[in-house]
């Protein structure tokens, strides 16, 4: 099968998704000359033969190092490298290195033009659609960033051989709840395979990749500046944000007992049925996805009250109606607080 091109139009920007292409394609988009490829350590390691001579920005690996200062060793690379306005940004790897890449890209000399080679199946499916970057501050997620499209995203689906298996698990929290929030019929295709089953044919996991593209997009798409239905897509990421890093977690792990969380609060104060909420645990579980954490209610809550989408005395958290349809209700922060503490 050859290379699907598909473009989308986000704020006077057409963003080019090349479906089913092998990475030695991007040669065709960029002019290797006036480019730079800002990767990380595991990345380039596990296939090094792909960078042959590219001028390439290697960073450490893990969220641990989205912070300010992976993006200062970038500015300091691209000075030795002399780039200039003309220069292209491509990140290639996980959404860390894509997030830092965009942000390093977007302003540095006011802002290059960059794309995104996402490696894992989390950053397929989510971290590098939409236009998000930036970087952590300490324990707080993505509190530092802008939103600015790519010029394109490239889909070369022969990394993911190289992929650990808790990094393949770690995306299935993300295509899991793009099920939850937009798509029953997903849902239910996922009760019905497995992990293992995507794994292993190479077809059935290219489809499911384009579908959850396509689900974020659409979301995107109608709402690129999160003013209103793009807040859907933090389903399970107040409570997760708040425990990622403190705690070491995978963003898949994380997000998943956030969830769990959020189905929970959402089948106390808005009608959303056990059986639905306990479905939704059994696919977590199915994909190998954590359920539960023991943690200091206290300390997270110190961290979740920082979270971007609180609006003064409230939390615009996501809940679930039923799965499929999802909705953004505002829970005063004294409430919320102690539906955290019964939650989990």
């Amino acid at each position: 099968m050859g290379i699907k091109k598909v473009e989308h139009h986000f704020s006077g920007k057409r963003v080019a998704y090349y479906f089913e292409a092998n990475f030695s394609y991007l040669e065709q988009i960029v002019a290797k000359e006036d480019t730079i490829l800002i990767t990380d350590e595991n990345v380039f390691s596990s296939q090094p033969e792909k960078f042959s001579g590219w001028k390439i920005i290697v960073i450490k690996p893990g969220e641990e190092f989205k912070q300010q200062a992976a993006v200062d060793y970038i500015f300091g690379q691209l000075i030795g490298y002399e780039a200039d306005r003309r220069t292209f940004i491509v990140g290639i790897g996980g959404g860390v290195v894509t997030d830092i890449a965009g942000y390093a890209a977007s302003v540095y000399m006011r802002g290059l033009k960059f794309g995104f080679v996402p490696t894992t199946v989390l950053a397929m499916v989510d971290a590098s659609i939409g236009g998000k970057n930036g970087v952590d501050v300490g324990v707080y997620k993505n509190l530092v960033g802008l939103i600015k499209q790519p010029e394109f995203l490239l889909f070369d689906y022969s990394f993911l051989q190289t992929l650990p298996q808790d990094q393949w698990v770690n995306g299935f929290a993300e295509i899991i709840k793009h099920a939850c929030i937009k798509d029953e019929v997903l849902f239910a295709l996922l009760e019905k395979e497995t992990l293992e089953n995507f794994q292993a044919d190479s077809t059935k996991l290219a489809d499911l990749v384009e579908k959850n593209v396509g689900i974020k997009t659409t979301v995107v798409l109608k709402d690129e500046f999160e003013n209103g239905d793009r807040k859907l897509l933090n389903f399970g990421h107040t409570l997760g944000h708040a425990i990622e890093n403190n705690y070491q977690l995978l963003h898949g792990h994380a997000i998943s007992i956030g969830m769990v969380a959020a189905c929970i609060i959402s089948e106390e104060i808005n009608n959303f049925y056990s059986v639905e909420k306990e479905r939704v645990i059994r696919l977590l579980e199915k994909y190998h996805l954590p359920v539960h954490l023991q943690f200091d209610r206290e300390k997270i809550w110190d961290i979740l009250k920082m979270d971007k989408k609180r609006s003064g005395n409230a939390m615009n958290f996501v809940l679930l109606n039923k799965i499929g349809e999802a909705v953004i209700q505002s829970i005063p922060l004294i409430q919320l607080k102690d539906l955290i503490k019964q939650s989990l």
